[in-house]
């Protein structure tokens, strides 16, 4: 099963001006689909050549043998899930199911904003800072590189990518700039909602 390379859920300008369109020809033109190209190459003529993309992530986390395989099918994924955390006019305080888990897992949402900002910009290099559910609990974690927590069995609900090509062309070394930025004008909570 060919692993390819999702289309956007907006317009590529859709989130001007928190980021650009020039921003996303790149990261989701360039990166994100170099990662589709080499799983795909290094899954040809291999027993994992017809899997799921998620079944792919879990056999190559658990064999060193496969950490370039892991490294480019978990970079995938993780974009194509980054993709459909943001939305026009997003952002702010959620609504539904987890506003109230928010509420009893962190003792409030700017509980969670600090923890989940915190994650994003103590991140050191690349990677990802994330909330998921773990247990039935809701935590804030932060991944080096390409780690997912689809490889420790963990539920993903919100991510945002810290690595520079995320955000260097619009905030240079402005990290902390654009964790705001996306937690107060991007967030979809409707996605986060329909993961819970």
């Amino acid at each position: 099963m060919a692993i390819t390379l999702i289309d956007l859920p907006y317009p590529k300008d859709a989130l001007e001006p928190h980021i650009s369109a020039r921003t996303l020809d790149f990261h989701h033109g360039k990166h994100h689909n170099a990662y589709v190209v080499n799983t795909n190459n290094l899954i040809k003529g291999t027993e994992l050549e017809d899997l799921d993309l998620e079944t792919i992530i879990r056999k190559s986390a658990i064999d060193p043998a496969k950490a370039g395989l892991f490294n480019n099918a978990a970079q995938v994924w993780n974009h194509a899930f980054y993709w459909r955390c943001m939305k026009p006019g997003g952002g702010g305080a959620p609504t539904g199911a987890v506003a109230k888990k928010i509420d009893a897992d962190f003792g409030s949402y700017a509980a969670f904003v600090e923890a989940f900002k915190n994650a994003g910009a103590t991140q050191f290099g690349s990677g990802w800072a994330w909330l998921i559910l773990d247990n039935g609990k809701l935590k804030v974690v932060k991944t080096g590189n390409a780690d997912t927590p689809l490889a420790h069995n963990q539920k993903a609900l919100l991510t945002v990518d810290v690595w520079e090509h995320a955000y260097y062309l619009d905030y240079q070394n402005r990290r902390p700039d654009y964790l705001t930025t996306f937690i107060d004008k991007l967030i979809n909570w409707d996605f986060v909602n329909s993961c819970l």
